[in-house]
């Protein structure tokens, strides 16, 4: 009887949750530098700020054990934890395999309509993947963040991952330089993963501590150190100390 017992509650144990482990800390991160006239205006003014993170799969979450580690679910908490006093909002607008000519399509329904203050716009991989021009490529991105601009949206480019199988695509250098030099062309921020992975990597840490078996999207641990990294950079350009009231 004693034996059945012990038996029945080892099968109950194994169909329960593990528990989440801790997190390990993340490696130390290089400061990026964001303007955000419009968010940091919004948050001085008590106003609601929405946040879309914008980009296909590394933002939908591919690789995430969950929807709530998710880069752009942890910027959400992140940034609440740092501005508890703002109304603040990050809509998840990630859809996995595409690439700007889709997301283009899907600009007006997906990202206007929802009137946000802040896109940060994360493009390229599936570009490079699937092995587009780069000039094309660039032609629909400056066409998105001309609209964006027009209706005062601040908006942040973020450039791709540093995983294997982006690094080892033919064009993958063209479209790294395309995407900084647009960012500058236009004088716009660009929150630099390939800055911040190669960070990562000089300060010791493997890159299977942050990108999956895949050998292209983020683990937990890399949208988290992602998130980390992203929120500082935010905080900074429109912090505690611009809030109403502070």
């Amino acid at each position: 009887m004693r034996a059945a017992l012990l038996a029945l509650l080892l099968g109950l144990a194994l169909l329960l949750p593990a528990p989440l482990r801790a997190e390990e800390p993340c490696p130390a991160a290089p400061a990026q530098r964001l303007s955000l006239p419009a968010t940091r205006a919004a948050l001085s003014q008590g106003r609601p700020v929405t946040v879309i993170a914008f980009g296909s799969s590394s933002t939908e979450g591919a690789g995430a054990t969950g929807p709530e580690r998710t880069y752009p679910a942890l910027l959400e908490a992140g940034l609440h934890a740092a501005l508890p006093e703002a109304h603040l909002t990050v809509l998840n607008r990630g859809r996995g395999g595409e690439d700007v000519t889709e997301m283009m399509a899907r600009l007006e329904r997906d990202v206007i309509e929802a009137r946000p203050t802040l896109v940060i716009w994360q493009a390229g991989a599936n570009a490079v993947l699937r092995g587009m021009a780069p000039e094309a490529f660039i032609a629909l991105l400056e066409d998105g963040i001309e609209r964006l601009r027009a209706l005062g949206v601040d908006v942040v480019l973020m450039d791709s991952q540093r995983a294997p199988r982006i690094l080892n695509a033919p064009n993958f250098p063209e479209f790294d330089r395309a995407i900084r030099d647009t960012a500058a062309r236009l004088h716009i921020p660009l929150f630099s993963r390939a800055m911040l992975m190669e960070a990562w990597a000089a300060a010791g840490t493997p890159a299977s501590a942050m990108i999956g078996p895949d050998g292209l999207h983020h683990n937990d641990h890399g949208y988290a150190c992602l998130a980390q990294a992203l929120t500082h950079a935010m905080v900074d350009a429109a912090g505690p100390r611009r809030i109403a009231g502070r």
